[in-house]
């Protein structure tokens, strides 16, 4: 009896879930790669240009791609000109994030996206780029989280991760199924993903780029942090009303994160919990995205099915594509 309510109760979601119409990616269309943030260098592109060359894109790589400033992919003037040359660009199905780092938060209050508008094309990446997606979030259109190509290498062309990137470029649905976490909270949410890195969402409160997350399922993932700063930078978010009213939480990778003389006792979920647990949506952790190498593709602001069981997870996306 409980299979069956719980399967009544899926088939319903998915019978819910809408998405914003965005371009479908066929053979032949094109791709454009851009650097809004850190340094790359054509050894580091190459590959994924391969990989997407196999799969019958058309990739363009800029001239300019790779120049460089104090570390930067060369100075704001340069790195915003570069990106609005393809937000602009008609043609374009796609905008590819090289690499991130630092950086893209200084493109932000210099880009035009009147033609953008017009003509809406997927912009990609993960990491730094979070604050791309943030500021596209706020203008009302999704874009992708995925992988880049400082993380495509030859000996994972044939990665599910690099997969599910051409999947939702291409058009098709994803579903993803994960292990579960004890720590989890069990439960059902259907509602837009939104969200990203952690460090990223925290830096853009109270800015013109800060994503609303109410009635949203918020992914967060994060790198090389103290323990301590994750708790900061939570109780900000939720001090600013950022997590009160979420349908859901998704926990990324939280990769290399420091422990000290804080929290030196607890885990890494706990410490989460403890800002995010009093609240009663569902919450799980481990799902394979963001900076531990696992990587799969979540196509932000668009609608998702999260379920949280004690069995195991899943969240399915159903996109609509013009």
């Amino acid at each position: 009896m409980k299979r069956i309510c719980f399967l009544v109760i899926l088939t319903a979601a998915l019978l819910s879930l809408q998405a914003q119409p965005m371009p479908r990616l066929d053979a032949g269309d094109t791709i454009a790669i851009v650097a809004p943030s850190s340094k790359v260098t054509p050894e580091e592109v190459a590959p994924a240009v391969k990989f997407l060359q196999t799969q019958g894109f058309n990739v363009i790589v800029p001239d300019d791609l790779y120049e460089e400033s104090d570390g930067f992919a060369g100075t704001v003037s340069h790195r915003t000109d570069l990106l609005q040359r393809f937000l602009d660009r008609p043609g374009i199905k796609a905008i590819l994030c090289a690499r991130g780092g630092y950086g893209a938060v200084s493109l932000l209050d210099n880009l035009d996206f009147t033609q953008f508008r017009k003509c809406p094309k997927w912009i990609c990446g993960f990491s730094d780029i979070t604050a791309l997606h943030s500021h596209l979030h706020v203008l009302g259109f999704p874009s992708l989280h995925c992988a880049m190509p400082v993380t495509i290498r030859e000996e994972n062309f044939d990665s599910e991760y690099n997969a599910s990137m051409v999947k939702a470029l291409r058009g098709d649905s994803l579903r993803y199924d994960f292990a579960p976490n004890r720590y989890n909270h069990h439960g059902i949410a259907v509602a837009p993903v939104v969200g990203g890195n952690l460090s990223l969402l925290y830096s853009l409160l109270e800015s013109a780029s800060s994503i609303d997350t109410d009635g949203k399922i918020l992914f967060i993932e994060d790198v090389d942090e103290n323990i301590y700063h994750i708790h900061r930078m939570l109780v900000a978010l939720d001090r600013a009303g950022k997590l009160r009213n979420l349908k859901g939480l998704v926990v990324g990778s939280m990769r290399k994160i420091r422990f000290d003389d804080y929290f030196a006792d607890k885990t890494v979920e706990e410490v989460i919990l403890e800002v995010c647990g009093k609240y009663g949506y569902p919450i799980c952790f481990d799902f394979p995205a963001g900076h531990g190498g696992k990587n799969l593709a979540l196509p932000l602001g668009c609608q998702a099915l999260l379920v949280v069981g004690s069995g195991g997870c899943s969240m399915i996306f159903g996109l609509t594509f013009e």
